[in-house]
């Protein structure tokens, strides 16, 4: 007789805003809220803790780099993506960033990439700094500070990740925060298939 371990999680029971999440929340009148758990140190493995779904048509998530430039998820068609809605105000979206920065470099031969969207209202203004602040140079700085992919991918809560096949497809979601940077993670992504090397280490820029 096996017994089935529960596996950690996050849920939406306990969740904690801080002061500029509601402000901007209030500013949309959509609030997005940070989720949060009583074991928010130990972050599960997300190839175990993520939802895989049957391949279904990709939501229209569109943002804008840090130049401006708009950008939406067919812009990268051919690539594995892992898709993040965070922001610096959010304490599980801040836990489990490292290890989104920690992977991007290990896709580079997979040609995935990692697409962490900001929706901070005040945009690259806080992104950037918080990027510096952490050492961060591996992800791209990609902005959506009117909170429309909320809606897009039906949510009130971050962080959020999805994840896209080479074909446009959705995958898997995972709502909470998990550690990214995992030996199951990668080989799930090296299942995908994709183009190979993007030949470009950052990823944001189409081609």
């Amino acid at each position: 007789m096996s017994v089935k371990t529960a596996r950690p999680r996050f849920t939406r029971r306990s969740i904690i805003a801080a002061a500029p999440g509601l402000a901007f929340a209030g500013a949309w009148g959509n609030s997005a809220l940070a989720q949060t758990d009583s074991d928010s140190g130990d972050l599960p493995d997300a190839a175990d803790a993520m939802v895989k779904i049957m391949p279904t048509a990709a939501p229209h998530v569109v943002f804008t780099n840090a130049k401006g430039q708009k950008l939406n998820l067919s812009d990268f068609a051919g690539h594995t993506l892992l898709v993040n809605l965070w922001a610096t105000w959010c304490g599980p979206c801040v836990a489990e960033l490292p290890s989104f920065a920690a992977l991007a470099p290990k896709l580079k031969t997979l040609g995935a990439l990692v697409l962490p969207i900001s929706i901070d209202m005040s945009g690259a203004g806080a992104v950037q700094p918080f990027y510096a602040a952490h050492g961060i140079r591996s992800l791209p700085i990609l902005l959506d500070s009117v909170g429309a992919n909320l809606q897009a991918l039906n949510t009130d809560a971050i962080p959020l990740t999805i994840v896209i096949n080479p074909a446009g497809q959705l995958v898997a979601r995972m709502d909470g925060a998990a550690n990214w940077n995992t030996p199951a993670i990668l080989a799930f992504l090296k299942s995908l298939g994709g183009d190979g090397p993007t030949g470009n280490p950052d990823g944001f820029i189409p081609a």
